[in-house]
């Protein structure tokens, strides 16, 4: 190939490569091909998402498929197990909500076995996990906030956020329809656990999709 020619090749691929530069770094939030979201997107309104989440539930008659149950409230293990009777529990996902302070979310996969005893065991784990991320956190605010979360959450705290279940359509819509569940967010069928990105909507979420604030004193 003449050397003026493997010049233009060049030149082309380096456009190329600095085309996906750019607009990988602009991507609000990087997710792999064939990914679904259980969740609202950042800055969606809440309204929308829980019409959205409620769209997404399968009929009565179709076969099991994974659900995200979102709460109104934060719960403690044994409320939060009787939310989920008759579909097979997952994974939990806890939050320390603590007044106008941001905290953790912390993501624990369960065998399903011993609802109750799973969720408590998740707690502890967590309150270790959040313990330890104390002792290695910068001095003042983060380290407060992480042994404030380590604290209750081993007191046994109302900060179950979340659950991930396995149900069919019968089951999930029954699930639903308890006292306590917001929303129930259906992935589409046959997608499997791997191809799932969790993002729950936060109780303190009534409006708009955000932050929560954090100006307010660590207990």
């Amino acid at each position: 190939m003449p050397s003026r020619a493997r010049w233009a090749v060049l030149a082309v691929l380096f456009v190329v490569f600095g085309v996906t530069v750019v607009v990988a770094g602009h991507r609000g939030e990087p997710v792999h091909s064939g990914v679904q979201r259980l969740g609202p997107e950042g800055g969606e309104p809440v309204a929308q998402y829980l019409r959205r989440a409620g769209a997404s539930l399968p009929t009565t008659t179709s076969g099991p498929v994974w659900a995200l149950v979102e709460l109104d409230g934060y719960l403690t293990p044994e409320p939060a197990a009787e939310l989920v009777h008759g579909v097979r529990l997952s994974r939990v996902i806890l939050r320390v909500p603590l007044p106008r302070v941001q905290t953790a979310l912390i993501t624990r996969d369960l065998p399903g076995q011993r609802p109750v005893t799973e969720l408590a065991e998740a707690m502890l784990s967590a309150a270790q996990d959040r313990l330890a991320a104390s002792r290695e956190a910068p001095s003042g605010r983060p380290a407060a906030v992480t042994a404030a979360e380590a604290a209750q959450l081993r007191s046994g705290c109302a900060c179950v956020l979340a659950l991930l279940v396995y149900g069919d359509g019968s089951a999930l819509r029954t699930v639903t329809a308890r006292p306590g569940v917001r929303a129930v967010h259906a992935a589409l069928p046959d997608t499997p656990l791997q191809d799932l990105a969790i993002s729950p909507l936060l109780p303190e979420q009534v409006d708009l999709v955000g932050p929560v604030p954090d100006d307010g004193p660590v207990p």
